[in-house]
């Protein structure tokens, strides 16, 4: 089940509007729409908030790569979420063949997802001496 269903399943199960729910989170209407159209998120707060009203967590409303596509777009924006959107999608046809169980599964996620991090801070952009003074 995706993001969109278990948020759409999760409101008309607790009998909300999606502008009564939006409400109730403190979020604009169009969020919870855009949500169920299958968009995912910018952060994970606003999820909080969802998960809250409707008497669940962000992990059950999220799939583990939602996770990281949500974190990778806090941390480094659109690109970076897009690039962790492509990694969990090529990993993912990796586990097709069901040999591996979700826990291990989720820990090679979880490593693929901070090599990511490590790769992208060691390839960063070189800084021209005439800026450096200014980093310290």
């Amino acid at each position: 089940m995706t993001f969109a269903e278990k948020i759409k399943s999760a409101r008309q199960a607790e009998g909300y509007s999606q502008r009564e729910l939006a409400e109730r989170a403190g979020l604009h209407y169009r969020t919870i729409q855009n949500w169920e159209a299958g968009r995912l998120p910018k952060s994970l707060d606003p999820v909080f908030r969802v998960a809250q009203v409707l008497g669940t967590t962000a992990e059950a409303l999220l799939g583990e790569s939602d996770q990281y596509i949500i974190e990778a777009n806090a941390r480094g924006g659109a690109g970076a979420a897009r690039d962790v959107d492509a990694l969990v999608s090529e990993v993912i046809g990796l586990f097709a063949g069901g040999e591996l169980d979700e826990e291990e599964k989720e820990g090679i996620m979880a490593a693929l997802n901070e090599a990511y991090w490590i790769a992208k801070q060691k390839n960063a952009k070189y800084t021209p001496k005439k800026y450096r003074s200014a980093q310290k």
